[in-house]
């Protein structure tokens, strides 16, 4: 695995919206889903607003790798389960930043503990 450049960091970060899409068991790749994205320090985040039970979530699970679209990056990425239970405060924190302008309802069912419980880093590859 690499790291992020500055560059993809902050034009993923930035972003409004990624399209994620994983991997089947046999290689193939999913559909596309748009989700939201978060930049926390040199890390990049996603969540599933519905959970673990959500398909594409359950897909991201499979082989914990896939493709993202976002701010002009097209990157391969493993998906890596946050292992830090503690960090979840902190990205609660970047959902609300970047996206206050939403409905205070919509924050809050990406910052609950259904969807913290999804809670992904992207990491280039």
């Amino acid at each position: 695995m690499t790291t992020w450049t500055n560059d993809d960091l902050s034009s993923i970060g930035n972003a409004e919206e990624l399209r994620i899409a994983s991997l089947r068991s046999d290689g193939t790749s999913r559909k596309p889903v748009i989700i939201w994205v978060v930049r926390h320090g040199d890390d990049l985040y996603v969540r599933s607003v519905n959970g673990r039970t959500a398909a594409w979530f359950r897909g991201v699970q499979t082989r914990y790798e896939g493709r993202i679209w976002a701010g002009g990056v097209e990157q391969d990425v493993a998906f890596v389960e946050e292992p830090n239970p503690g960090i979840n405060d902190q990205i609660d924190a970047v959902y609300r930043t970047k996206y206050r302008r939403y409905a205070a309802s919509i924050i809050d069912s990406i910052n609950s503990p259904a969807a913290r419980a999804a809670t992904i880093k992207l990491v280039p590859r």
